[in-house]
Protein backbone atom coordinates (compact mmCIF):
# COMPACT_ATOMS: atom_id res chain seq x y z
CA UNK A 1 0.00 0.00 0.00
CA UNK A 2 2.93 2.38 0.51
CA UNK A 3 3.30 2.71 -3.29
CA UNK A 4 -0.24 4.05 -3.77
CA UNK A 5 -0.24 7.83 -4.15
CA UNK A 6 -3.04 10.29 -5.00
CA UNK A 7 -3.29 11.64 -8.54
CA UNK A 8 -4.26 15.25 -9.20
CA UNK A 9 -7.73 15.27 -10.74
CA UNK A 10 -6.62 17.42 -13.67
CA UNK A 11 -4.13 14.65 -14.54
CA UNK A 12 -6.44 11.68 -13.79
CA UNK A 13 -7.38 11.27 -17.48
CA UNK A 14 -3.82 10.12 -18.10
CA UNK A 15 -4.54 6.96 -16.12
CA UNK A 16 -7.01 5.92 -18.83
CA UNK A 17 -5.29 7.64 -21.71
CA UNK A 18 -2.91 4.84 -22.64
CA UNK A 19 -5.03 3.42 -25.43
CA UNK A 20 -3.55 3.56 -28.91
CA UNK A 21 -3.26 7.04 -30.35
CA UNK A 22 -5.10 7.45 -33.64
CA UNK A 23 -4.76 9.55 -36.72
CA UNK A 24 -8.14 10.81 -37.89
CA UNK A 25 -8.46 11.64 -41.57
CA UNK A 26 -11.30 12.96 -43.68
CA UNK A 27 -12.00 14.40 -47.13
CA UNK A 28 -14.71 16.67 -48.50
CA UNK A 29 -14.85 18.06 -52.03
CA UNK A 30 -11.21 17.16 -52.66
CA UNK A 31 -9.88 18.72 -49.44
CA UNK A 32 -8.03 16.35 -47.08
CA UNK A 33 -6.90 16.68 -43.50
CA UNK A 34 -5.34 14.44 -40.88
CA UNK A 35 -5.13 15.07 -37.14
CA UNK A 36 -3.93 13.13 -34.13
CA UNK A 37 -6.49 12.05 -31.53
CA UNK A 38 -5.70 10.22 -28.32
CA UNK A 39 -9.32 9.85 -27.22
CA UNK A 40 -10.79 7.17 -29.48
CA UNK A 41 -12.64 4.16 -28.16
CA UNK A 42 -14.44 1.06 -29.38
CA UNK A 43 -18.15 1.38 -28.66
CA UNK A 44 -19.94 -1.69 -30.03
CA UNK A 45 -19.14 -5.01 -31.69
CA UNK A 46 -21.83 -5.78 -34.25
CA UNK A 47 -21.90 -3.64 -36.16
CA UNK A 48 -18.54 -2.31 -35.04
CA UNK A 49 -18.76 1.25 -33.77
CA UNK A 50 -16.29 3.67 -32.23
CA UNK A 51 -16.19 7.10 -30.65
CA UNK A 52 -13.61 9.82 -31.06
CA UNK A 53 -13.32 13.26 -29.45
CA UNK A 54 -12.69 16.02 -32.00
CA UNK A 55 -12.68 19.61 -30.78
CA UNK A 56 -14.67 22.26 -32.64
CA UNK A 57 -11.47 24.10 -33.53
CA UNK A 58 -10.13 21.25 -35.72
CA UNK A 59 -10.27 21.55 -39.51
CA UNK A 60 -10.76 17.78 -39.73
CA UNK A 61 -14.01 18.12 -37.81
CA UNK A 62 -15.42 20.41 -40.49
CA UNK A 63 -14.63 17.78 -43.14
CA UNK A 64 -16.29 15.03 -41.08
CA UNK A 65 -19.40 17.12 -40.51
CA UNK A 66 -19.68 17.75 -44.27
CA UNK A 67 -18.74 14.29 -45.59
CA UNK A 68 -20.15 12.13 -42.76
CA UNK A 69 -17.13 9.83 -43.13
CA UNK A 70 -13.91 9.58 -41.13
CA UNK A 71 -10.98 7.23 -40.78
CA UNK A 72 -9.33 6.07 -37.57
CA UNK A 73 -5.89 4.65 -38.20
CA UNK A 74 -3.28 3.41 -35.78
CA UNK A 75 0.13 4.98 -36.35
CA UNK A 76 3.33 3.18 -35.46
CA UNK A 77 6.40 4.00 -33.39
CA UNK A 78 8.17 4.97 -36.62
CA UNK A 79 5.52 7.67 -37.11
CA UNK A 80 5.80 9.33 -33.67
CA UNK A 81 7.18 12.62 -35.01
CA UNK A 82 4.50 12.71 -37.70
CA UNK A 83 1.78 12.10 -35.11
CA UNK A 84 3.08 14.93 -32.93
CA UNK A 85 3.23 17.31 -35.92
CA UNK A 86 -0.28 16.42 -37.06
CA UNK A 87 -1.56 16.93 -33.52
CA UNK A 88 0.22 20.27 -33.09
CA UNK A 89 -0.67 22.14 -36.28
CA UNK A 90 -4.16 22.90 -37.54
CA UNK A 91 -4.91 23.19 -41.23
CA UNK A 92 -6.83 26.35 -40.23
CA UNK A 93 -3.41 27.86 -39.42
CA UNK A 94 -1.36 26.15 -42.14
CA UNK A 95 -3.26 25.16 -45.31
CA UNK A 96 -0.12 23.26 -46.42
CA UNK A 97 0.02 21.25 -43.19
CA UNK A 98 -0.08 17.84 -44.89
CA UNK A 99 2.62 18.77 -47.40
CA UNK A 100 4.82 20.29 -44.68
CA UNK A 101 4.51 17.10 -42.60
CA UNK A 102 5.14 14.94 -45.70
CA UNK A 103 1.93 12.96 -45.12
CA UNK A 104 1.52 10.14 -47.63
CA UNK A 105 -2.12 9.32 -48.35
CA UNK A 106 -3.64 6.45 -50.30
CA UNK A 107 -7.09 5.02 -50.95
CA UNK A 108 -8.55 1.53 -51.12
CA UNK A 109 -10.77 0.11 -53.89
CA UNK A 110 -14.38 1.04 -53.27
CA UNK A 111 -13.31 3.93 -51.03
CA UNK A 112 -11.51 6.19 -53.51
CA UNK A 113 -12.81 9.32 -51.79
CA UNK A 114 -11.51 8.38 -48.33
CA UNK A 115 -7.89 9.31 -47.45
CA UNK A 116 -5.82 6.76 -45.52
CA UNK A 117 -2.37 7.52 -44.06
CA UNK A 118 0.37 5.22 -45.34
CA UNK A 119 2.48 3.05 -43.02
CA UNK A 120 -0.01 2.78 -40.13
CA UNK A 121 -0.71 -0.60 -38.54
CA UNK A 122 -4.49 -0.49 -39.07
CA UNK A 123 -7.18 1.55 -40.82
CA UNK A 124 -10.92 1.74 -40.12
CA UNK A 125 -13.40 3.73 -42.20
CA UNK A 126 -16.45 4.98 -40.31
CA UNK A 127 -19.78 6.34 -41.41
CA UNK A 128 -20.71 9.09 -38.98
CA UNK A 129 -23.78 8.46 -36.85
CA UNK A 130 -24.98 12.01 -36.16
CA UNK A 131 -25.48 12.65 -32.46
CA UNK A 132 -25.91 16.46 -32.37
CA UNK A 133 -26.05 16.78 -28.58
CA UNK A 134 -22.90 14.69 -27.99
CA UNK A 135 -21.03 16.41 -30.82
CA UNK A 136 -21.86 19.92 -29.60
CA UNK A 137 -21.70 19.38 -25.85
CA UNK A 138 -18.82 16.90 -25.65
CA UNK A 139 -17.12 17.00 -29.10
CA UNK A 140 -17.86 13.26 -29.19
CA UNK A 141 -18.37 11.66 -32.61
CA UNK A 142 -19.81 8.19 -33.12
CA UNK A 143 -19.22 6.13 -36.23
CA UNK A 144 -20.12 2.74 -37.66
CA UNK A 145 -17.19 0.89 -39.20
CA UNK A 146 -17.85 0.15 -42.88
CA UNK A 147 -14.38 -1.18 -43.80
CA UNK A 148 -11.17 -2.11 -42.00
CA UNK A 149 -7.65 -3.25 -42.87
CA UNK A 150 -4.52 -4.10 -40.89
CA UNK A 151 -0.85 -4.74 -41.59
CA UNK A 152 -0.60 -8.53 -41.49
CA UNK A 153 2.81 -8.29 -39.81
CA UNK A 154 1.09 -7.10 -36.62
CA UNK A 155 -2.55 -8.21 -36.98
CA UNK A 156 -3.93 -11.38 -38.52
CA UNK A 157 -6.62 -13.95 -37.81
CA UNK A 158 -8.37 -11.40 -35.62
CA UNK A 159 -5.44 -10.89 -33.22
CA UNK A 160 -2.58 -8.48 -32.62
CA UNK A 161 0.86 -10.10 -32.51
CA UNK A 162 3.34 -7.27 -32.04
CA UNK A 163 5.80 -9.65 -30.38
CA UNK A 164 6.47 -11.23 -33.80
CA UNK A 165 6.97 -7.95 -35.66
CA UNK A 166 9.69 -5.29 -35.75
CA UNK A 167 9.49 -2.86 -32.82
CA UNK A 168 8.93 0.04 -35.24
CA UNK A 169 5.49 -1.37 -36.09
CA UNK A 170 4.20 -1.18 -32.51
CA UNK A 171 1.32 1.22 -31.87
CA UNK A 172 1.82 4.53 -30.08
CA UNK A 173 0.14 5.48 -26.84
CA UNK A 174 0.16 9.22 -26.12
CA UNK A 175 0.08 10.66 -22.63
CA UNK A 176 0.92 14.38 -22.95
CA UNK A 177 3.69 16.83 -23.81
CA UNK A 178 5.21 14.76 -26.62
CA UNK A 179 5.48 11.72 -24.33
CA UNK A 180 4.51 8.41 -25.94
CA UNK A 181 4.67 4.75 -24.98
CA UNK A 182 4.89 1.88 -27.43
CA UNK A 183 2.69 -1.13 -26.82
CA UNK A 184 4.51 -3.69 -24.71
CA UNK A 185 5.06 -7.40 -24.86
CA UNK A 186 2.36 -10.07 -24.89
CA UNK A 187 1.22 -11.92 -21.78
CA UNK A 188 -0.99 -14.98 -22.20
CA UNK A 189 -2.86 -16.30 -19.17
Amino acid sequence: MHHIKPVELDKAYRLLNIGATTLVSARHEGVDDVMAAAWACALDLSPAKATVVIDKSHFTRDLIEQSNVFVLQLPTVEQAELVLRLGSVSRHDDPKKLEAADVKLFTMPGFENVPLVRDCSAWMIFKRIPEPHNEQAYDLFVGECVAAWADERVFSDGHWHFEKAPDGLRTLHYVAGGHFYAIGSAKDV
